[in-house]
């Protein structure tokens, strides 16, 4: 058992175990991958989370992708290069820096967004069964506390 800053709240080794090896992210990747398959969405929930980004504001730099997705460089660009690969997004050159590449969607890409939508939404929906708004609201809560006392 592991204590909490002296707090009487205590945590067992198993749910350490589990956050700490991704247990609920691995269990939600695997569900949304299979939905993908089951609509022949050839994207991977990683380029999901790329191209969810892009759909809120096209045309942004690889850099910014990575501060959004929280992302490494070297695993943007695969995933960009996978996307380019794929017709979703093209690279279009900066209109004053010719080192920077914005990331755009292309017409296919965006097309994809309210097919990929639906069935992200159909895993959360299956994901949050007997979950209550309050328990959700509590967990986010929760969850970006987390963050912010790991990001700090």
């Amino acid at each position: 058992m592991y204590t909490l800053r002296g707090t009487k709240l205590q945590v067992n080794e198993q749910e350490v175990f589990d956050i700490l090896t991704g247990k609920i992210s691995t269990t939600i990747n695997r569900a949304l991958l299979r939905a993908f398959s089951q609509e022949d969405l050839s994207i991977t929930t990683e380029q999901w989370s790329v191209l969810s980004c892009l759909w809120k504001e096209d045309k942004v730099t690889q850099s910014e992708l990575c501060d959004l997705t929280r992302k490494d460089k070297p695993s943007m660009t695969r995933l960009i290069d996978n996307l380019q690969r794929s017709k979703i997004v093209v690279r279009v050159p900066h209109a004053t820096d010719r080192r920077i590449n914005l990331i755009h969607l292309t017409q296919y890409g965006a097309s994809l967004r309210e097919k990929v939508n639906s069935v992200v939404q159909r895993v959360v929906d299956k994901a949050l069964t007997d979950v209550s708004e309050n328990e959700v609201a509590i967990s986010r809560k929760v969850l970006n506390t987390i963050i912010k006392n790991l990001d700090s």
